[in-house]
């Protein structure tokens, strides 16, 4: 039996084959990235050089942050824009502050719109997601939703914790939280610790808040 070898026709198969190739690897890699990002497990390099995972309250992506509003003066004001990740923060019409933030994941988008802070709490927990704990308060289910999920036995609902809380929507508001670089929450505005505290210093309630795409 012959077999002929057409470089010619191997060719145009092999270019025709790449784009498929491509687009399966693509798909592949999406499938597992969202796996890894959910995971309190996946560890991150943060902006100080240290390793950091969830539960560290830290941000990977904080190195464009800063706050000059000290000596402003004028009524605050705050746009949100999810496209960006980012807080901008005025006061007297003047940009005084730009923040790192994580706004809703896919399922739980973060509202559009304009609204104005309603709430403010230093110390917050969500009555909607949180972890399982037992008697002594350890942890046995990490990330469950309280009107979803049923506790195991002599387990109960703790509810996450949202340091300097600032609500301007039901159930949303701006605080303390873990920033891995993309949206990763339930709809709430996390934002670096450092930038929550003042920012939750300086806002009036009644402060307008407006969310952009």
């Amino acid at each position: 039996m012959n077999l002929h070898f057409s470089p010619t026709k191997f060719g145009q198969a092999l270019i025709t084959a790449i784009p498929l190739l491509a687009v399966a690897f693509l798909f592949s890699a999406c499938s597992t990235y969202d796996g890894r990002l959910n995971s309190t497990a996946t560890q991150y390099l943060g902006t100080n050089g240290s390793v950091v995972t969830k539960n560290s309250n830290t941000s990977v992506t904080d190195r464009e942050s800063y706050w000059e509003g000290d000596s402003a003066t004028g009524p605050a004001s705050i746009v949100i824009k999810i496209s960006e990740q980012k807080v901008y923060y005025y006061k007297g019409g003047k940009l005084v502050a730009v923040s790192a933030c994580s706004t809703g994941k896919e399922g739980h988008p973060s509202p559009i719109g304009k609204f104005k802070v309603h709430i403010k709490e230093e110390k917050h927990a969500s009555n909607l997601y949180g972890d399982f704990v037992d008697a002594s308060d350890v942890v046995v289910v990490h990330n469950v939703e309280a009107l979803k999920d049923k506790p195991p036995a002599g387990c109960h609902f703790r509810g996450a914790s949202m340091p300097w809380f600032m609500g301007f929507a039901p159930g949303v508001g701006m605080h303390t939280g873990f920033l891995p670089g993309v949206p990763d929450s339930h709809g709430c505005i996390r934002l670096p610790d450092r930038m929550a505290r003042v920012f939750f210093a300086n806002t009036p309630m009644g402060t307008p808040v407006t969310v952009e795409p």
